[in-house]
C-alpha cells in the first residue's frame, strides 16, 4: 500500500487537475454560447440567400454558369475544417475518419492546425493551409472560397466540399460534407438550412411576381459569388460552435473523473493513516506488555 505521503501528493496534483480543468470548462461553456448564438444569427440569412437564388435561377431558361456545370468527377477538392487546439474529445478524429475514406480522389484544403498536421502526416494532397480566427471573419471565408474557386474553373478539382463537424446540440456534434460546387439541389440545401421544423420549402413562380433588373442573368451571376461564401461561412460557423461544445464536455468529464478519483483518493488516505495508528497503537500495547 502506498504511504501517506505518496496518496497526499498525489491529492494535491489531482486537486490541481481539477481546478485547472474547471476554468478550461468555464472558458469553454463562455465561447460555446457565443458560438452558437453566432452559428443559429446566420441561418436565417442563409436560407432567404437561397430562396432568392433558387427564384432568379428558376426564371432563368438553359443556365450556363460553371457554377451549375455537372462534369465528370476526376479530383474532388475538400475544405477540411478542423480545430487548432486539441482536448476536444474526438471532434477531430472523426474528420479525419472520414478524411481517409477519401484519400486517393481529393486535393485538401485545411483549416486549423490539426488539419493541416494530420494531412502532411499522412502525405495527402495538400492545396493550401487556412488559420481563420474564433471570430469567423467572412472576408477571410470569401479568401479561402476564391482560392478553391480558382482551382475549380481551372481545372484543378471538380468539385468544392466542405467537411467540417457541423452542430447538432452540445452533445452531439456530426462529422458532415457540404457540396458548395457545383450548384445542385437548392430545395434540399434550403431545407436544410431553414431547420427541421420549419415549413417545407417550395417555390412557385406564379405566386412571386418579382421583376428583376436589369435581368435575372445578371443578378444570377452576382449572387452566385456570394451565395457560396456564405455557405462556407455558416459551416465554419457551425464548426466553431461544435468545437468550444466539444471542449466543454471533454473538460466538464475530466473534472467529473479528477473529483471521483480525488474521492476514492481521500478514502484510501484516511484508510492508510487509520492502519498507520493503528499499527502504532499495537506497538506502543506490545512495548508496553513487555516492560510489565
Amino acid at each position: 500500500m502506498p504511504s501517506t505521503k505518496e496518496i497526499r501528493n498525489r491529492i494535491k496534483s489531482v486537486k490541481n487537475t481539477r481546478q485547472i480543468t474547471k476554468a478550461m470548462e468555464l472558458v469553454a461553456a463562455s465561447k460555446m454560447k457565443k458560438a452558437q448564438q453566432n452559428a443559429s444569427a446566420g441561418q436565417p440569412y442563409a436560407a432567404l440567400l437561397a430562396e432568392v437564388l433558387a427564384n432568379v435561377s428558376g426564371r432563368i431558361d438553359g443556365i450556363e454558369h460553371p457554377f451549375f456545370e455537372e462534369r465528370e468527377v476526376k479530383k474532388r477538392g475538400i475544405l477540411v475544417v478542423t480545430t487548432d487546439r486539441g482536448l476536444c474529445g474526438p471532434l477531430n478524429s472523426n474528420l479525419f475518419r472520414e478524411v481517409l475514406k477519401v484519400k486517393d480522389e481529393a486535393k485538401f484544403v485545411t483549416i486549423g492546425r490539426k488539419g493541416v498536421q494530420f494531412v502532411s502526416r499522412n502525405k495527402l494532397d495538400l492545396l493550401a493551409d487556412f488559420s481563420v480566427p474564433d471570430e469567423v471573419p467572412y472576408l477571410q471565408v470569401k479568401q479561402i472560397v476564391e482560392f478553391m474557386i480558382e482551382k475549380y474553373e481551372a481545372g484543378e478539382i471538380d468539385t468544392i466540399e466542405i467537411l467540417y463537424p457541423r452542430f447538432v446540440n452540445t452533445l452531439i456534434q456530426e462529422a458532415s460534407f457540404g457540396k458548395l460546387l457545383p450548384i445542385s439541389n437548392l430545395d434540399e440545401m434550403i431545407n436544410g438550412l431553414r431547420g427541421k421544423d420549419a415549413e417545407p420549402y417550395q417555390e412557385s413562380l406564379d405566386e412571386r411576381k418579382i421583376k428583376f433588373e436589369p435581368d435575372p442573368e445578371t443578378i444570377l451571376a452576382s449572387l452566385l459569388p456570394l451565395f457560396v461564401n456564405r455557405e462556407a461561412h455558416q459551416a465554419i460557423l457551425s464548426a466553431r460552435a461544435s468545437e468550444h461544445s466539444a471542449r466543454m464536455v471533454a473538460m466538464k468529464t475530466a473534472k467529473d473523473n479528477a473529483s471521483s478519483l480525488l474521492d476514492a483518493l481521500t478514502l484510501q488516505f484516511n484508510k492508510a493513516r487509520q492502519a498507520a495508528i493503528t499499527q502504532e497503537i499495537l506497538e506502543i500495547a506490545a512495548a508496553t506488555s513487555s516492560n510489565g
